[in-house]
């Protein structure tokens, strides 16, 4: 899954604000019997300093997937990114005497969540091939936004407060801004709506980890049955989307390899730690950074030219998310 903030910080159900027994992950059991992951009741600073960094390395993420398209096409660059996370999360979990079985009743899910995954990203890789790193980023991290809104009809105890509400509604309108804003260069439909298609996918993997079997299923499990699965699709689509590789230099390896070791393999599995050390919400909270940081860095990186309107959407996005994940007065 890209295991980006908003969808990793849902992936397991809490339970009076701990995370359950079940979901404990096997390769850190070790550690926490020393103290080493001893559970935290509020964010300390290295927790916030981690989170900030982790949030920028997602948005930073963002323009490799954009540069290394000159080198690999869409497609085969987010296969050729799932092929290699499988390699090195097997030798992890193998080096780590993580159990590869997963439960029966969770397996049928676990198919459908890679299918998700190998879709949300057909769609994301696209977008930001045919479209800018600013539009894309505000629209694909709209996803907590959709899954809010699901969440209210399927998920009782998430239900629409009004804090929640403003929040969807602060988010929606900066989607609406970002949708309607047709003016600059490299700006199309399709690239808009795959943004979307990507979100809307992306918030699908998250709800099915949250009312499936998957509940139960250890992250290193979820995250690896996610890219075995969507690594044979995208490579076996690619053709269909034309030549392959394009004008290959060594600046689009680079990126590959940071796709596949920095970012779908140890960047989640520190983003699982984070996760794991430090409340839910505050964790959450932190998951607005990406959409600005990416925007900022499209700007700055890329030369990419950003209309007012874009600037008043971000804001508007970034304020909404923020109110959705913040953990209400008790």
């Amino acid at each position: 899954m890209i295991l980006y903030p908003y969808r990793v910080a849902y992936l397991c159900r809490l339970d009076g604000g701990e995370f359950c027994a079940r979901c404990a992950l096997t390769s850190l059991r070790a550690a926490a019997s020393c103290g080493w992951m001893e559970r935290k009741t509020y964010m300390d600073a290295f927790g916030a300093v981690a989170l900030t960094v982790f949030a920028l390395h997602l948005a930073f993420n963002q323009v490799v997937i954009k540069v290394t398209g000159g080198g690999f096409s869409p497609v085969f660059a987010a296969g050729l990114r799932s092929a290699g996370a499988v390699v090195v999360l097997l030798l992890w979990m193998y080096l780590r005497g993580i159990s590869f079985r997963m439960p029966r009743a969770a397996v049928p899910w676990a198919v459908v969540s890679g299918l998700l995954f190998a879709f949300e990203f057909i769609c994301l890789y696209n977008a930001l091939d045919i479209g800018t790193v600013s539009r894309s980023s505000v629209i694909f991290y709209s996803m907590p936004l959709w899954l809010a809104l699901v969440s209210t009809v399927l998920l009782p105890d998430e239900g629409l407060t009004q804090r929640k509400a403003l929040g969807l509604a602060l988010a929606f309108s900066g989607v609406v801004i970002a949708l309607a804003e047709r003016g600059g260069g490299q700006i199309s439909w399709t690239g808009d709506l795959l943004a979307l298609f990507s979100a809307l996918s992306w918030a699908g993997i998250v709800l099915l980890v949250r009312i499936t079997p998957l509940a139960h299923v250890p992250p290193e499990q979820q995250l690896i049955s996610q890219v075995a699965v969507s690594a044979p699709i995208l490579l076996l689509l690619a053709p269909l989307f034309g030549p392959m590789l394009r004008e290959l230099e060594p600046i689009h390896l680079a990126g590959m390899a940071f796709q596949i070791i920095g970012v779908a393999s140890f960047g989640f599995l520190a983003w699982f730690w984070l996760m794991k050390r430090y409340p839910a919400n505050s964790v959450a909270s932190f998951s607005f950074i990406s959409p600005v940081a990416s925007v900022l860095l499209g700007w700055i990186l890329l030369s990419e030219e950003i209309a007012p309107s874009i600037w008043i959407a971000l804001a508007l996005v970034a304020a909404g998310i923020t109110l959705i994940n913040r953990k209400p007065k008790t």
